[in-house]
């Protein structure tokens, strides 16, 4: 067994050998290129000229003055809505087998195509990470063991002419079948809706398993754990699981979780972050010297970057048309973008949601540094989640806590405009004191804040609730597992309605 790990690790060296990462220039314009030849008899393509696109000297240029910025809500009700009514050839040749569902933070429901195109890109953006691990020095027995990946349920909801379900679920449907033999929980245990019922499943069979690596958003591998270890009388998860060397994450920041997530090992792990979001798999870290992600900018996807600044952002969050838009090759490092990207399930110029920062432009790779919609722009504090975890993470450190969910919202109450926050956290804190700490970062590091801070916001307002209390929220409202995420940023009338409800379980 270990003489076939080596091979398979010599395999996964040479082929990195040969497969260099590739220009991500010349592959940038490659990919815009090949999509939009594939698309140009597509309704879509038709409507924007994509064959005078192609004849265009600068068929980037040529793309960006044609093609406006779209976000979730203009592109289902102007294109994507006719793919789910059974029509075809809309924004991408033929019709689609899948959507993928998403509770969202920018839209209340997202249902968003899934074409086989996309499938394949995925695979091959999961190919791209296993190739990837040859820089990690991994043992050869490591290629030899299983793979736990948490994720939604691969159980899909049947429609007249396609399925519907989270990313994850539907990636994990379409594993490869070379895989499956490496592959948890398995196909049983996978295809089960109910989060509970899911993961005590998995505490029985966990024994059982050999696992050495495991993929996941934090909050719910953290509670999956937990489940394991009490269901199984272990002291750590490595007690049945003494080969578990990797935990790739997704989706959120892993460092608010590293503290607890860490009292749960034995031993520490190689943590590896990437990007699958449930418009593609966009990025993965390639390199064990850094918190970075590379952006997978030879597969299907064509990525733009818009300066993430109050001229170039409307009240919604949402990417004003006509403002200066960059491609790879023209964006800076160190600056936050708002992302867009172009994609073969007919994604086109579309606004992701989410903001980037740019930290090694030559290896192309980025951070996530939060969403549009998680930007509070109230009365001019112009707050980003970075300035938002910054602020966090000063508390931590003051007060010797683990924050990992938190989530504010500027409030009109009394006359006068405050900042509230509720944080997760199972330690009793002065409130009092923790709103002036966050007040005080926030002033150091966002001069628009501290600006607001002498005219319309009046004040800051701190309580602590249990951390469990967001993810009872989360099952009752969005979904526990998957892709649910917890929104850093909710508007007024939402979040006095998410307080309401958490302060009534403390």
């Amino acid at each position: 067994m270990t003489l076939l790990g080596g091979v398979i690790k010599k395999a996964i060296d040479f082929n990195g050998f040969i497969n260099r990462e590739p220009n991500a220039t010349k592959a940038q314009k490659t990919v815009l290129l090949q999509l939009i030849k594939k698309a140009r008899l597509t309704a879509f393509g038709m409507k924007y000229k994509f064959g005078d696109i192609l004849k265009s000297e600068d068929p980037i240029k040529a793309f960006q003055e044609r093609v406006p910025v779209y976000d979730y809500d203009a592109m289902y009700d102007e294109w994507w809505n006719y793919l789910l009514k059974g029509h075809q050839n809309i924004t991408w040749p033929g019709g689609q087998k899948y959507f993928a569902l998403s509770s969202g933070t920018t839209s209340n429901k997202k249902s968003i195509p899934v074409t086989a195109d996309m499938i394949n890109a995925i695979k091959k953006g999961g190919m791209q990470q296993v190739m990837s691990l040859k820089n990690f020095d991994l043992p050869t027995d490591f290629f030899l063991i299983s793979i736990l990946m948490l994720g939604s349920s691969t159980n899909l909801i049947e429609q007249e002419d396609h399925f519907e379900g989270e990313i994850s679920g539907i990636s994990a449907a379409n594993i490869p079948a070379w895989f499956s033999k490496f592959y948890k929980p398995g196909a049983e245990i996978a295809s089960i809706a109910n989060w509970d019922e899911k993961v005590k499943r998995i505490a029985e069979e966990a024994p059982g398993w050999d696992i050495g690596s495991i993929s996941g958003i934090p909050s719910w591998v953290e509670l999956m754990l937990k489940e394991i270890i009490t269901h199984n009388n272990l002291n750590t998860i490595h007690d049945i699981w003494p080969n578990l060397q990797v935990y790739t994450s997704g989706g959120v920041a892993f460092e608010p979780y590293r503290n607890s997530f860490e009292k749960l090992l034995a031993k520490p792990l190689i943590y590896i972050d990437t990007y699958l979001a449930s418009e593609g798999y966009l990025a993965t870290q390639k390199r064990p010297d850094t918190n970075s992600m590379a952006l997978i900018v030879n597969n299907g996807i064509f990525f733009e970057f818009v300066p993430f600044i109050e001229e170039n952002i409307d009240d919604e969050g949402r990417v004003k048309q006509g403002v200066k838009v960059l491609t790879l090759e023209q964006a800076e490092e160190n600056t936050e973008y708002v992302l867009l990207i172009s994609t073969v399930s007919g994604a086109w110029r579309y606004m992701i949601g989410d903001t980037v920062i740019i930290t090694d432009k030559k290896r192309a790779e980025i951070q996530i540094s939060g969403r549009t919609k998680h930007y509070l722009n109230v009365v001019g504090e112009q707050l980003s989640v970075q300035k938002m975890n910054m602020a966090i993470e000063k508390l931590e450190k003051t007060f010797d806590i683990e924050i990992k969910e938190f989530t504010a919202s500027t409030v009109f109450e009394d006359e006068q405009y405050k900042m509230r926050w509720m944080i997760g956290t199972d330690r009793e804190i002065d409130t009092v004191k923790a709103a002036e700490i966050i007040d005080t970062e926030l002033c150091n590091n966002n001069k628009n804040y501290k600006v607001a801070r002498t005219k319309a916001l009046k004040g800051v307002e701190v309580e602590a609730v249990p951390v469990e209390n967001f993810y009872s929220w989360s099952e009752d409202f969005k979904k526990l597992g998957g892709q649910a995420k917890i929104p850093r940023v909710m508007k007024e009338d939402a979040f006095n309605e998410f307080r309401e409800y958490v302060q009534q379980l403390a």
